[in-house]
């Protein structure tokens, strides 16, 4: 979940846990503790009563934290991790032999309570498979998907799953989408979230037998459901939340993200071209800056693992420091709107009216 200039959440809505002490896996990711620990120190500059608990090798943290001013280092402790696991490490493997590590320790701390929610830069597949063996699911979850907000013409739609279940059965994809609207709904404040579940057509006939079922499903669970959508409805503005399993959604979220690039750099090489389009990038550049920001994948980065007993986000990997501090506001937002709390509570009542 994440959203450069969504919709404010009702911050100031009663009942909100105060704000919360996050646990930071620093070490994992393409770039680790050189862009997490200061994307850690933005996050805190950016949010002041914000604790950070910072895991990882302390000789490597500490050089970081030198050029910190006294106010932001009393509010990054250190918990000392002695492993990291790797980017190609198996699911099963990290579970096994990763205990040490940075990863599974911070989610050990959102376990005992020590910490509200945990973030990490990591392999997303031994991301999701410590998470779930830590924390587990919330009652009447399956699998936690990886759910994220994208730019629309709308303003943003929320998508999931983003990567963490390459595939979902039809009940799986139906606990998607009454999750997704529920955080639609109960954190950023849209009244009614719209549910679409993305398809190779608009046209009932089409898509494979499970995205078939998964819609006879939906279609009777009570959520605002507009039906299949197309690749190009995720950016429209006429749906609020994207349904999809974790293979589509990654392959559909890193398309966004290369196309992005695409067309900055385009525009970038477009403009230097000659003087007459030197000028006309001067005369732009307020208007090239604004767009500029709001397609920004760094704005976007952090994805909440809906569905768990905790608060979990994934960082892209390769994440710089601006990015990573992105991550752990969503993680911030995520904690103390107690983001697992309204999924159980809003799945056991549907749950209840349902039977």
């Amino acid at each position: 979940m994440s959203a450069g200039a969504e919709r404010r959440p009702a911050d100031q809505k009663a009942g909100l846990n105060r704000v919360p002490t996050l646990a930071i896996d620093v070490m994992s990711g393409d770039l680790g503790a050189r862009e997490c620990v200061p994307g850690a120190l933005l996050a805190l500059a950016q949010a002041p009563d914000l604790q950070l608990e910072l895991v990882g090798d302390p000789s490597v943290i500490e050089p970081l934290l030198s050029g910190a001013g006294a106010a932001l280092r009393a509010r990054a402790h250190i918990v000392p991790a002695s492993d990291v696991v790797p980017m190609d490490e198996l699911p099963r493997a990290a579970i096994r032999h990763r205990k040490a590590s940075s990863m599974r320790i911070a989610i050990d701390r959102v376990k005992a309570g020590a910490a509200s929610g945990c973030v990490s830069a990591g392999n997303t597949g031994a991301l999701t498979a410590i998470a779930h063996f830590v924390l587990k699911t919330v009652p009447e979850v399956e699998r936690a998907p990886i759910m994220s907000a994208l730019p629309a013409a709308h303003g943003h739609a929320y998508m999931l799953d983003l990567g963490a279940n390459i595939t979902a059965t039809a009940v799986q994809l139906l606990q998607f989408a009454l999750m997704g609207s529920i955080v639609a709904r109960d954190v950023y404040g849209v009244a009614e979230p719209r549910v679409g579940l993305l398809n190779i057509g608009e046209e009932d006939i089409k898509g494979h037998e499970t995205v078939q079922a998964a819609n006879a499903l939906i279609a009777a669970s009570g959520v605002r459901y507009l039906g299949f959508i197309e690749g190009d409805d995720i950016f429209s503005g006429e749906v609020d939340v994207v349904v999809t399993d974790g293979f589509t959604g990654n392959v559909a979220l890193k398309s966004m993200e290369g196309l992005a690039r695409l067309i900055t750099a385009t525009m970038r090489a477009e403009f230097m071209r000659s003087i007459g389009s030197r000028a006309a990038a001067i005369l732009a550049r307020p208007v090239l800056k604004r767009v500029g920001a709001t397609l920004d994948p760094r704005r976007y980065n952090g994805a909440c693992m809906v569905g768990l007993r905790g608060v979990v986000v994934k960082s892209h990997g390769s994440a710089d420091r601006m990015a990573f501090a992105r991550a752990i506001e969503i993680a911030r937002t995520a904690a103390i709107h107690d983001i697992p709390g309204c999924v159980a509570r809003a799945l056991a009542t549907e749950t209840r009216q349902g039977s």
